[in-house]
């Protein structure tokens, strides 16, 4: 395989200087003589606030818009209240985190519904999200969406039901979920289609075999690592996640692949049917696509299908994989080593993961929205764009805005205080001066 080599833009300071840390190989935390490291775990929200859901709506907690909360929930149901207007469309996302080798079912999974206070579910809620062989972050969203003349429309009181399913045999322990509830507004009047699209060309994109570039995936949703277009070199160990994130503007599509190379056998054969997975998830982690493709231990490859062009229309397509894809932001990207890979290769040697992105076509004009679409978490600006050519997760480019604003203003200051100085060493010199001349017409 190519070389791989490293890139940093300067503009990016302590974001940049923290890729450099993160995204070099991690070949060398492996080396011979040291034990393997433990696979890093779910980074949860920063700033994130604990609640305790209620099996029944009776003392529900409240959520509210822009703000995460962690809970646990074990099989059964969790229930929180939300109090909704009438001029937004509402996600409620729960991202559930098993331990690192829980068991699971193929059928375990999650649910989140939103439901009127008369206990009716909102039109357009997803469904039921399942892990599959292996237990990794998974999340599900539920759906408030407005639409003239449907349910849920109405402001006022609302809860969101998320229920956890999982298997007589599989784990039965409560593991943590993160929820976020996240606002769009409404679109100005006449700005926006209210039919679903027409039919587009699903095929596979063509991506670019560049020299490949280090970039270390996150842990999950939060600190997922930001890429634009190019081809990106990445490790795996069985049963790890990464997680990766990609801005799509309005009129944009994704291309995507992820490639697993040779692994170090500990077996003559072995085969894993879920070996490699790749699951693209909306900017309100709601799911779009998954793929997944056998790995022997030699090789793997899994393109996705080229996403629907991001379009607001696209919300009353009847096409679960156009449906999602309705808002401007930051897509999500999981890449998963299934855990059974374990049985014929050695865990502590990471696979080498060759990425390939393409984001097709130039940006379209927005929709007008009544609101600021930022507010909610979506929309790409300029900055998202800077991110992703760096290569920051969302700390690192926060921790890079606000290093910038403190240069700014130390720089600030110390034009001031310079200025200042002159002025005072100015004043000591002109008041010499005059002391000299007094002294001599003395």
């Amino acid at each position: 395989m190519g070389r791989v080599r490293t890139t940093m833009r300067t503009g990016a300071a302590a974001g940049a200087v923290a890729l450099v840390l993160a995204g070099g190989p991690q070949g060398a935390a492996y080396a011979e003589g040291t034990a393997p490291q433990p696979v890093p775990t779910y980074r949860a929200a920063d700033g994130a606030k604990a609640v305790e859901g209620k099996p029944s709506t009776a003392d529900a907690p409240l959520l509210e818009a822009g703000q995460v909360y962690t809970d646990t929930i074990g099989p059964g149901e969790r229930v929180y209240r939300l109090y909704l207007d009438d001029k937004s469309s509402v996600y409620v996302s729960a991202v559930v985190r098993p331990p690192r080798g829980a068991k699971v079912a193929y059928s375990d999974g999650i649910e989140v519904e939103v439901m009127t206070k008369e206990g009716r579910a909102c039109p357009n809620n997803n469904g039921h999200a399942v892990f599959g062989y292996d237990p990794v972050p998974l999340s599900e969203v539920g759906v408030r969406r407005l639409e003239e003349d449907a349910e849920c429309q109405q402001g006022g009181t609302y809860y969101a039901k998320v229920t956890r399913t999982a298997a007589k045999d599989s784990d039965q322990s409560p593991w943590p979920v993160e929820l976020r509830l996240q606002r769009e507004p409404a679109p100005a009047a006449g700005s926006a289609p209210t039919t679903a699209p027409s039919v587009w060309p699903s095929a596979s994109p063509t991506l670019p075999g560049s020299e490949p570039v280090a970039r270390t995936g996150g842990t999950g949703f939060n600190d997922a690592r930001a890429l634009d277009g190019g081809v990106w070199r990445d490790e795996l160990r069985p049963g790890q996640t990464r997680f990766y994130r990609v801005p799509l503007d309005w009129g944009q599509q994704l291309g995507f692949s992820a490639e697993l190379a040779a692994a170090k056998m500990t077996k003559q054969y072995g085969s894993a049917s879920n070996g490699l997975t790749v699951s693209l998830y909306t900017p309100y982690r709601g799911l779009v696509v998954s793929e997944d493709a056998s790995y022997d231990g030699k090789q793997a490859a899994v393109t996705l299908p080229k996403a629907a062009p991001v379009a607001y229309e696209n919300r009353f397509s009847d096409d679960p994989k156009v449906r999602p894809v309705r808002v401007a932001g930051w897509y999500y990207i999981a890449v998963t080593m299934g855990g059974k890979v374990a049985e014929f290769t050695e865990d502590a040697t990471p696979v080498p993961l060759t990425l390939r992105t393409d984001v097709i076509g130039s940006p379209a004009k927005a929709p007008a929205y009544k609101e600021s679409l930022a507010a909610g978490g979506f929309g790409v600006g300029a900055e998202d764009r800077a991110a992703a050519k760096d290569g920051l997760t969302a700390p690192e480019a926060s921790d890079a805005a606000s290093t910038h604003s403190a240069m700014r203003v130390v720089a600030g200051a110390g034009f001031g205080t310079g200025t200042l100085l002159l002025l005072v060493l100015g004043g000591w010199i002109l008041l010499a001066r005059r002391g000299r001349g007094a002294a001599t017409s003395g």
